[in-house]
Formats: C-alpha cells, sequence, structure tokens
C-alpha cells in the first residue's frame, strides 16, 4: 500500500492510497475556499446515560444535487472544484467538511448553559472514496481493491486511535438513497468518537463475560458452530466466512468475519485479509444477483475500543444490513425496534439464507 498526504485549500486534510505509488504532482481540490468555521459540541442525555453530539450547520450540507454534479467524482474541470482530484490513486480519505464529531484546533464553541451537562465533541468524521467511478460499487471493485480498502481502514484506525483523543473507529457505509445517502457514488465514512458509544460498550460488556465463562470470545465461538452447522453459510474460505446469523435482527441481515480471532483491522494478516475481501464481495454480489440491481444496504465494522488496552473478547466483523424483500416493500425499525432496542422479526434468519445461498457469484 503507498499513500500520498496532502492539504485541501479549506486545510482539510487528504489522502490518496494506491496499489502504486500516486502521483505525487497531484494536488488537493476543494469546493469550499475557506475552513467551515463552525464545531459540533455534546449534550448528556440523562435517562439514557449517553451523550448525543449536535452540529446544526449540517442542514447546509449538500443533499441530492443534480445528477451531472458529483462533489466527489475526480476534478477534470477548474471551474467545478471537486473533493478528489483526478489520477493515479484508487482509495482517497478526506476530512468531511460538515463533520458530526471533530472539534478543529482552537475553535471549541462556547459552552452553552443549559439544565444537562455539555462538552467538546472531539474525534473525526472522514469520507473515503472506494473508486473514481461516480456510477461504481464497492460489491463491483476488484478483489485487489477491496484489500487495499481493508489496508485503509486499518491505517486510518491505527492514526485516529494514535491520537489520545479517540476511544473508538467505526467504518460504515451507507449504501443507496433508501438507506439515507445524500450523494451517489461509491463511498463510505469512518466516524472516530471520543466515547465508546452504547452498542459497542454493550458488546464489549457481554464479550468479556462470555470470555469469563467460556474461555473464548462468543463470535469466535459462533463461526466456529456456524462453519459446522453450515445451514447459514454464505462464503465459508479458509481465512474468513460470511453468514446470516442466527439472531438476524432484519431480512437478509448478513455477517463476515474473519476465522481466527483478531481485535481490529490492523491485527489481520496478508492471506486473512485476501480471503476476508473475498468474503465481503460475495455477500454484496450475493445482495446485487438476488434483486438484479444495485441493493442498497448499511454495513457497520465492529473493531475494539483504542484504549491500549488488549481486547481478547472481541472478534473484528462487518454486520451488514439491507432494506427488506424489495425497494416497494422497505423495512425500516419500528416503534418497538426504535424505542426499546426490541427487534421484532417477520422473517426466519434460515430462510432469507437460503435465498442468499442460491445466488451465484463469480469472483475476479
Amino acid at each position: 500500500m503507498h499513500a500520498l498526504e496532502l492539504r485541501k485549500p479549506d486545510g482539510r486534510a487528504l489522502t490518496l492510497y494506491g496499489l502504486q505509488p500516486p502521483d505525487p504532482a497531484l494536488q488537493a481540490p476543494s469546493p469550499f475556499p475557506e475552513p467551515l468555521g463552525a464545531a459540533p459540541h455534546l449534550r448528556w442525555h440523562p435517562l439514557r446515560g449517553e451523550w448525543v453530539t449536535y452540529a446544526a450547520y449540517r442542514q447546509g450540507r449538500t443533499y441530492l444535487p443534480p445528477p451531472d454534479w458529483n462533489p466527489l467524482a475526480p476534478q477534470r474541470d477548474a471551474q467545478h472544484p471537486t473533493e478528489v482530484p483526478a489520477g493515479a490513486w484508487d482509495v482517497a480519505v478526506f476530512e468531511n467538511r460538515f463533520p458530526s464529531l471533530g472539534v478543529p484546533a482552537g475553535m471549541a464553541p462556547p459552552r452553552p448553559h443549559l439544565t444537562v451537562p455539555t462538552g467538546d465533541a472531539v474525534g473525526a468524521c472522514e469520507v473515503v472514496v472506494f473508486d473514481q467511478d461516480p456510477q461504481g460499487a464497492l460489491g463491483r471493485l476488484p478483489l485487489a481493491r477491496i484489500d487495499l480498502l481493508l489496508q485503509v481502514w486499518a491505517d486510518r484506525s491505527t492514526r485516529l486511535a494514535a491520537r489520545g483523543d479517540v476511544r473508538w473507529v467505526l467504518p460504515f457505509e451507507n449504501r443507496g438513497t433508501e438507506m439515507g445517502v445524500t450523494l451517489h457514488h461509491p463511498h463510505g465514512q469512518i466516524y472516530a468518537y471520543p466515547v465508546l458509544p452504547p452498542v459497542p460498550q454493550r458488546m464489549q460488556e457481554v464479550a468479556a463475560e462470555h470470555l469469563r465463562l467460556h474461555g473464548m470470545a462468543p463470535l469466535t465461538q459462533l463461526v466456529a458452530a456456524e462453519r459446522v452447522a453450515r445451514e447459514r453459510l454464505l462464503y465459508d474460505g479458509p481465512h474468513a466466512v460470511a453468514f446470516v446469523p442466527p439472531c438476524a435482527r432484519y431480512p437478509y441481515e448478513a455477517w463476515v468475519a474473519p476465522v481466527r480471532r483478531v481485535a481490529d483491522f490492523a491485527a489481520l494478516g496478508a492471506e486473512e485479509r485476501a480471503d476476508l475481501a473475498r468474503a465481503l464481495k460475495t455477500v454484496l454480489l450475493k445482495y446485487d444477483g438476488l434483486w438484479q440491481r444495485t441493493f442498497p444496504y448499511l454495513m457497520a465494522w465492529y473493531q475494539a475500543p483504542c484504549d491500549g488496552q488488549p481486547h481478547p473478547e472481541w472478534h473484528l466483523h462487518a454486520q451488514l444490513w439491507p432494506p427488506y424483500r424489495t425497494p416497494e416493500r422497505l423495512k425500516f425499525l419500528a416503534g418497538t425496534e426504535l424505542a426499546a432496542g426490541f427487534y421484532a422479526m417477520d422473517a426466519l434468519p434460515e430462510d432469507k439464507a437460503r435465498e442468499l445461498q442460491q445466488v451465484e457469484v463469480h469472483l475476479d
């Protein structure tokens, strides 16, 4: 993996990654000549015991622009600057212009006087561009590019963790307008949180207790069991696995994980990373093949907290949630799920696994 560090006119960082060295003559463009001049802040939720971040300036971000305008398409017209340059690179990462987290140095907003505690929303929000083709998709990329993306996620996670003010790093992708995407191009995001958010915090508590009782991480045990049962497997390679979990909370939910327990991307070996790319691409191609379109989904990668401690309870993995059935019949969070966190499934994981298993895919 090769990387080129650049700085945008408005001060944001841009890193270009490639299987080959990016052209050192490339320059970082930006649709914005000046810094944003605003920063988010945190407010404490006393009933849930968690922080909520506020960034009202995000209302002014680009939302569903005309089809012929794409701020992440490579820059080819000097009169219409974009976020990434045209040239020899494979994956680009830059700071989000409208971050939900990330207080620039010396720009912490005045603390509002409220009836609940407030705090600075330190951390980071980064955009990860998977491909220079605005019409591309992660599932259609070559395996070598997906492998590179896994390396990029490892590099970004390591860099963000080294800052000292980041507790957890979440790479994720929202694919399709049905999942809330506001720009049409192959991209994901990385959020670096100043605290361990409620979901991974609960996962850590459960996993630590399981490790204490059974001597292994719960996902490590589940991966081994699913490879024996085989009923819900979508991919079973020498180093990686993909399956519909028996506890799926969403129809067609799928998990992707290395077979060996590793806590984060940085701990993956080269062979594991290559097989993990095959497992991920298999799931994405099965989604597209089942519905005969580039199908929307939310993909989130779970890795260990950034606290400098060993985490034998953590097993790196991705969880993917597509909408239900077809674009004409979408399942979103219902009242019991959003309000109580208690999911209600109207489909069996085994039935959905069989549908996906029947989709033939070809990996390049």
